[in-house]
C-alpha cells in the first residue's frame, strides 16, 4: 500500500517553494528554493521540539518521498537534521500560480517539502503546524486554501 501525499500539502509546499524562488531572486548564487524551504522548516522545527524529533520526522518524510520520487534515494540526512544531495533537484516553479495534480519531473524536493509538511499535519494537527509555518515564513498568507479543512486559520 502506497500512501499518497494530501493534495493540500502538495499545493502547500508548491506555494512554499515558489516563494522561496521569489525571494531568492538576485544575481549572488543561493541554494535552492526547496533546500530553503527545507532549511526553514528545519530550523522552526528543531526549536519547536529539538534535533532527535525534527530527525525521526525528516527520515521518515524522505522515505516516503523516496518512494514517489527514487531519484530522493540518494538524498542523505544527517544525525543534526541537514540534508544532503536535494540541491540538484530544483524544481520547476510556476511562482504565478500553485496547481493541484501530479508532481511534474523535476519537483523532488517538493515532493519532500510535501511529505515533512503532511506527517508534521499528521502529528501534531493544523493549528501547531500553521503556527510554525508563519514562525519560518511571517508575514505570508496560510489560509484555508493550505489547510485543506474549508476554515480560516
Amino acid at each position: 500500500m502506497t500512501l499518497t501525499t494530501p493534495p493540500e500539502m502538495r499545493d502547500l509546499a508548491r506555494l512554499l517553494v515558489a516563494q522561496e524562488a521569489f525571494a531568492g531572486r538576485t544575481s549572488a548564487p543561493v541554494k535552492s528554493a526547496s533546500v530553503r524551504v527545507y532549511e526553514k522548516l528545519r530550523r522552526s522545527l528543531i526549536a519547536f521540539s529539538g534535533v532527535a524529533s525534527f530527525y525521526s520526522l525528516a527520515f521518515r518524510a524522505l522515505v516516503l518521498a523516496s518512494s514517489e520520487a527514487p531519484a530522493l534515494n540518494a538524498a542523505r540526512i544527517t544525525a543534526d537534521g541537514i540534508l544532503h544531495g536535494l540541491a540538484e533537484f530544483e524544481p520547476r516553479t510556476d511562482i504565478g500560480g500553485v496547481q493541484t495534480g501530479e508532481f511534474p519531473v523535476g519537483e523532488e524536493g517538493t515532493i519532500l517539502i510535501a511529505r515533512l509538511l503532511s506527517l508534521l499535519h499528521i502529528f501534531v494537527g493544523e493549528a501547531l503546524t500553521l503556527s510554525l509555518l508563519r514562525d519560518a515564513w511571517p508575514g505570508a498568507a496560510f489560509d484555508d486554501r493550505n489547510s485543506g479543512n474549508g476554515r480560516k486559520s
